[in-house]
C-alpha cells in the first residue's frame, strides 16, 4: 500500500477510534417529554383497561424504569413546570392558585437556579420545544417598556385583560422567557388555548398575529398569525423536536431536550392520521398522537446513535380533565362515556388533590445505566428530577436552591429500590388547596377535592364536611375518611406541612 494510502487509512482509524472514546466517556443527553393533562390511566402499560393504543409508551416503560406512586407537584400546569425546573414548589412563589393568566409576566425569578443553567456549567447545549406557560415580559406599543410587568401574577380583577394585546408591540423581542430561564434555543407555541396565536422563536414570534381569532375557533379572544390551524401545533413542535436532536447529535457536547407537548391538553385537535385510532373518540386518538410523538423522538434519538446515552423522561404534567373532544373540548369526565378511565384507578381528575389530579405516568430510561422493564413503588415527585440529574452529572447542589427536590439516582440506577429516599410529598390543587403524604397517609386540608371534581356529583363517592385523611394502603381510592377518628395522625401531618411552609424548603 502507497505510503500516503496508509496515512490516510490510519488517520481514519484513529479519527473513528478517538471518537468512539470521546462518545463513551461524554456526560448523557438529557431529555424530558412533558405531556399535557395525560392521565395515570391513559398508557396501556399503566392501565390494561386502556381504550387507547399507546406501544412506544408501553415499549419505552420495558426498557427502562415505570414508576408507580410519581406525583406532579401540582396538579395543574404553570406550577408543575416551574417545579419541574427548579426543584422547588410553585406555591411559594405569589402564584397560590391556578395558572398563569393570558399576558401575565414570568412566574421563575430572575436569578433562581434552574435545570438549563445547571446543565449550562457541564458544556450542555439547551432547548426548550413546546408549551411554555411560565410567562413572558410583553413589550409595550406606547412607552417602550414592557407593559405586564407591574401587574399582579394572577390578577383576577383586570377586566381588560383579552384587551392587552392593543398595548404590544409583536415586532419586538420579548423578554422573561425560556432564554432568560438558560436555555440557549426556544421553539414552541407558549399556551395552544391562548392568544397570541402564533409560534414562538428564541424571544421573538416568527409571524406578527395580525388577524382576530374567530369566535368559532377554540381558546381565549386575542389576535393571531394568519392561516393558524390549531391542529398543526403537535406535528410542528415534534418536527422541531427531531431536528434539534439530528443536529446536536453531530456535536461533541452534550444536549438537554425539554419537550414540552401541547397534547392532549385541549384543544383536542388530532391530525387526521390519528382521527379513528383509539375506541375513547377524539380524545384517545390525541393521546394516541402523543404516543406518536414519543416515537418519534426515540427513533430520532436511536437513528443519530445517541439513544444508549440518552437519559430519557417521559411524564405528564398532571392528570387528566376528561374531556371527550366535542368541539375540541368537551364536558369534564365525559370521555368515560367511551368506557375509558383516564385516571384509573385512582379517584378524581386534573386540578383536583385526589390522587387522579397528580398521580402520573413517569417513565425513565438510560440503557447504559438502568435496567430494562424495571417497576418502581417509590414515592417521587417531579421536583425530584433537577437533584437527581444533578448527582449523576457531579454538579454540586446548592443548599439555596431547589429547595423541594430529593436525589432519587440511587433508585434509578439500582443501586436502592427498598428502601423510602422521600417519605413526604406536598400536593397541591388547582385552587390552591393542600395536601400532605407521609409513607401511607395522605391529609387534604379542606372538604373538597380543591379542583374541578368539587362542582360535580360522583356517585359512589362520599361527600366530605371537613378536612381528609385517608391510608393509601388499604384504600387507594380514597374513600374511607379517618379524618374525625385519627386525629392523632391529622395533627402529625399538619404540623409537618406546616413547618414545610415556615421553612421554606422540605428536602432536609
Amino acid at each position: 500500500m502507497h505510503f500516503k494510502y496508509k496515512l490516510t487509512f490510519l488517520l481514519i482509524a484513529f479519527t473513528i477510534l478517538f471518537s468512539s472514546c470521546s462518545n463513551e466517556k461524554k456526560a448523557p443527553n438529557v431529555v424530558i417529554i412533558l405531556a399535557d393533562d395525560l392521565g395515570y390511566g391513559d398508557p396501556q402499560v399503566y392501565n390494561s383497561e386502556s381504550k387507547i393504543p399507546t406501544p412506544n409508551i408501553d415499549n419505552l416503560a420495558s426498557e427502562g424504569m415505570r414508576f408507580t406512586d410519581a406525583h406532579s407537584p401540582s396538579s395543574v400546569c404553570t406550577p408543575t413546570r416551574y417545579g419541574i425546573l427548579t426543584g422547588r414548589y410553585a406555591w411559594r412563589t405569589d402564584l397560590k392558585e391556578w395558572v398563569l393568566k393570558m399576558w401575565d409576566k414570568p412566574l421563575i425569578e430572575k436569578n433562581r437556579l434552574t435545570f438549563p443553567k445547571l446543565l449550562k456549567t457541564k458544556n450542555y447545549q439547551t432547548a426548550c420545544i413546546g408549551k411554555w406557560h411560565l410567562g413572558w415580559l410583553w413589550p409595550s406599543n406606547i412607552n417602550g417598556e414592557y407593559m405586564n410587568d407591574t401587574i399582579a401574577i394572577g390578577n383576577n380583577t383586570l377586566k381588560d385583560r383579552n384587551n392587552f394585546y392593543e398595548k404590544i408591540d409583536f415586532s419586538k423581542p420579548l423578554g422573561g422567557g425560556p432564554l432568560e430561564a438558560g436555555f440557549d434555543y426556544y421553539y414552541g407555541d407558549d399556551v395552544p388555548n391562548f392568544a397570541p396565536y402564533a409560534f414562538f422563536e428564541n424571544d421573538k414570534l416568527l409571524e406578527i398575529p395580525n388577524h382576530i381569532k374567530p369566535k368559532n375557533m377554540y381558546g381565549a379572544p386575542g389576535p393571531m398569525a394568519e392561516g393558524w390551524d390549531l391542529t398543526n401545533v403537535m406535528p410542528k413542535i415534534t418536527e422541531k423536536a427531531v431536528n434539534y436532536i439530528e443536529q446536536e447529535s453531530k456535536k461533541e457536547h452534550p444536549f438537554f431536550l425539554y419537550f414540552a407537548l401541547t397534547a392532549p391538553h385541549t384543544p383536542i385537535a388530532p391530525t387526521n392520521q390519528f382521527k379513528g385510532k383509539s375506541q375513547a373518540g377524539l380524545y384517545g386518538d390525541f393521546v394516541n398522537e402523543v404516543d406518536w410523538s414519543v416515537g418519534q423522538i426515540i427513533k430520532a434519538l436511536k437513528k443519530s446513535g445517541q439513544y444508549e446515552n440518552t437519559l430519557l423522561i417521559f411524564t405528564s404534567d398532571n392528570g387528566s380533565p376528561q374531556r371527550d373532544g366535542t368541539n375540541m373540548g368537551g364536558e369534564i369526565t365525559s370521555v368515560k362515556k367511551y368506557g375509558h378511565d383516564p385516571s384509573k384507578p385512582w379517584r378524581g381528575i386534573k386540578a383536583d388533590a385526589w390522587e387522579g389530579g397528580h398521580r402520573v405516568p413517569f417513565i425513565v430510561t438510560w440503557p447504559k445505566k438502568i435496567k430494562k422493564n424495571t417497576v418502581s413503588n417509590q414515592l417521587v415527585c417531579q421536583t425530584d428530577i433537577i437533584s437527581t440529574v444533578c448527582s449523576i452529572l457531579g454538579i454540586e447542589k446548592d443548599t439555596n436552591s431547589m429547595e423541594d427536590s430529593y436525589d432519587i439516582s440511587t433508585v434509578l440506577l439500582g443501586k436502592d429500590n427498598k428502601n423510602s429516599l422521600r417519605q413526604t410529598i406536598v400536593h397541591h390543587s388547582g385552587d390552591g388547596t393542600f395536601a400532605i403524604r407521609k409513607e401511607n397517609w395522605k391529609l387534604i386540608l379542606g372538604k373538597n377535592s380543591g379542583g374541578f371534581s368539587k362542582n360535580l356529583k360522583i356517585e359512589g363517592f362520599p361527600v366530605e364536611t371537613k378536612g381528609q385523611l385517608y391510608n393509601l394502603d388499604i384504600d387507594p381510592s380514597e374513600q374511607h375518611n379517618q379524618y374525625d377518628i385519627n386525629p392523632e395522625k391529622v395533627k402529625e401531618l399538619t404540623s409537618i406541612l406546616n413547618q414545610y411552609k415556615i421553612k421554606g424548603y422540605s428536602n432536609h
